[in-house]
């Protein structure tokens, strides 16, 4: 483990200001962008709202501005319509005070978008969904549940005119489902995670990356609905463990470390669940940051903001092959690929490499900070919002 020596940083939801706040800010610019989230949370709604309204009001000539607002912020529906230019939906399911929101841009001539960061919109995939999510497929209220959310969902992206998401391999989906024009504006570090996190690559890069001289594998989970990811790397961890009395493991968030591995006590360590900025030191003090994921039309949709939470840190990431973490991590350069069943052999390889550790967790820092800081997305944001020419 890292000897990072960095206190918890006090945190509370930056987003939490009041709604005649957020009007005005909204008001400022000569281009007025309205961001719509269902309620806020520290995921979806912070990468695909917060984060975009951040960056498009980091410029002082305000040629450009914008807010978010939420369905409880609805009464004041007539003057988000008329303040806005442009309304985002995000990731919202359809009801009829969206429905009268989208209404209320379109009869005014303005342009409405979705922004989704999930394949959470097609009905058909609800089956392999809760597959997927390791659902109870006997409990009916279950089936109710998802069949509801990704139709809702389907239709309210279908109110719209055109389509946001994370990556390339989500916006087919997206335009085979909808028939809409999709473009692509990546999960992305925001201004306060990446101040705390330049800071630990910092701490660690000025100690030349000291370490206890035990070696701690992370598993960072942000929700209970990843047991069958994890159940992948489980008997490589026991392996692993078994042949290597310095490898710890620390299981953040939800997941349980399982029967197989409780037999090796206080070298497995949990942590719960923490907010994000906070969460960038418990990554930033592992060797390596497990991303295990099935290999189905699913998952294959999900962004790859576990590889740059960690790079951006200095810390490695071992991963499934999926489209995006495949596409980020270059193997045995900036961290490593893993098939399903080389992971034992693959953490192996990573361990015994320990040497060139510096050299590949800063060639990973300076990825993610090229393609991942918030400083260098405003102008992905603003072709996607097709705002270039207005």
């Amino acid at each position: 483990m890292f000897l990072l020596d960095m206190p918890a940083v006090p945190f509370t939801d930056p987003w939490v200001l009041p709604l005649h706040q957020r009007l005005k800010e909204l008001a400022r610019g000569k281009l007025r962008v309205a961001y719509f989230y269902e309620t806020a949370n520290n995921s979806t709604f912070r990468y695909r709202a917060y984060n975009m309204v951040q960056v498009l009001n980091d410029e002082t000539d305000r040629a450009v501005s914008a807010s978010y607002f939420f369905l409880d912020d609805l009464h004041r529906i007539d003057e988000i319509a008329d303040q806005a230019n442009l309304l985002v939906i995000c990731r919202s399911r359809y009801c009829h005070r969206i429905n009268q929101l989208v209404a209320k841009f379109k009869i005014q001539g303005k342009r409405v978008l979705f922004d989704i960061d999930d394949f959470v919109f097609n009905p058909s995939y609800a089956h392999l969904i809760m597959d997927t999510l390791d659902q109870d497929v006997d409990n009916s209220a279950l089936w109710d549940y998802w069949f509801a959310y990704t139709s809702r969902m389907g239709e309210a992206l279908r109110l719209c005119d055109s389509a946001i998401t994370t990556n390339d391999y989500l916006a087919t989906r997206i335009a085979e489902y909808s028939g809409m024009p999709v473009s692509v504006v990546p999960n992305f570090i925001n201004k306060e995670q990446l101040a705390l996190s330049e800071s630990i690559f910092r701490s660690k890069k000025s100690t030349k990356f000291a370490r206890d001289g035990r070696i701690c594998i992370g598993y960072f989970s942000g929700s209970p609905s990843h047991n069958l990811d994890y159940a992948i790397i489980t008997t490589a961890l026991e392996e692993v463990m078994d042949n290597d009395p310095r490898v710890d493991l620390m299981i953040a968030g939800y997941i349980e470390s399982g029967v197989f591995l409780n037999r090796f006590g206080p070298r497995v360590k949990y942590q719960p669940f923490q907010d994000y900025i906070n969460l960038q030191q418990s990554i930033g003090r592992v060797e390596f940051n497990l991303m295990p994921l099935q290999s189905n039309v699913f998952t294959n949709c999900k962004s790859e903001l576990k590889y740059f939470e960690a790079a951006i840190v200095g810390t490695l990431s071992i991963a499934s092959p999926a489209h995006t973490y495949a596409a980020a991590i270059r193997d045995g350069e900036n961290g490593y690929i893993a098939q399903a069943h080389q992971w034992a052999s693959v953490i192996q390889r990573a361990i015994e490499n320990i040497g060139a550790y510096q050299d590949m967790a800063t060639t990973a820092h300076d990825d993610a900070q090229l393609k991942y800081a918030f400083y260098n997305q405003r102008e992905k944001i603003i072709k996607a919002l097709d705002l270039e020419r207005r």
